[in-house]
C-alpha cells in the first residue's frame, strides 16, 4: 500500500516542488496551504505523514501539530516540521509539541526523502 503524505505550506512554489519530490519517491500526495485546511485534510483523509511548515496563515504549524497530537484518532500520523525557523529553541518547541522530526530550510532533497522513509518504516 502506498503511504499518504500531506504537504502543508503557504508558499505555492515550495508545495509544488515538495509534491514533485514526494510523488517521484512513490508516495500518494495531498496538499494544504494553511493550518485550517491542513486539519480538514487530516480529518477527511488521514495521512501517514505530514510535512508541515510553521509560519502559515490562520493556524501555524505548532498549533496544527498540537491539535493533531491532542486527537487520539490521529496519534499514528508522523509529523515533520519543515521550516525556515532554525533556532534550537524553536526546534525544541516543535518536538515538545509532538513533532517526530524538525528540518530547516533549505534542506537536501535526499535527506528529506531518507527521513520520510525512516519515519514511515517505523509505522509498519
Amino acid at each position: 500500500m502506498t503511504s499518504k503524505i500531506l504537504l502543508v505550506d503557504d508558499e505555492p512554489n515550495i508545495l509544488l516542488s515538495l509534491q514533485f519530490l514526494m510523488k517521484r519517491a512513490g508516495y500518494q500526495v495531498t496538499t494544504a496551504c494553511d493550518g485550517e485546511m491542513a486539519l480538514r485534510q487530516v480529518a477527511a483523509e488521514q495521512p501517514d505523514l505530514m510535512l508541515l511548515d510553521i509560519n502559515m496563515p490562520k493556524l501555524n504549524g505548532y498549533d496544527v501539530c498540537e491539535r493533531i497530537r491532542a486527537n487520539a484518532a490521529w496519534q499514528t500520523i508522523r509529523i515533520v516540521l519543515l521550516t525556515a525557523k532554525g533556532r534550537e529553541v524553536e526546534k525544541e518547541k516543535g518536538l515538545a509539541l509532538g513533532a517526530d522530526d524538525y528540518i530547516t530550510k533549505p534542506f537536501s532533497n535526499q535527506e528529506l526523502i531518507d527521513k520520510v522513509q525512516a519515519l514511515l518504516s517505523q509505522q509498519r
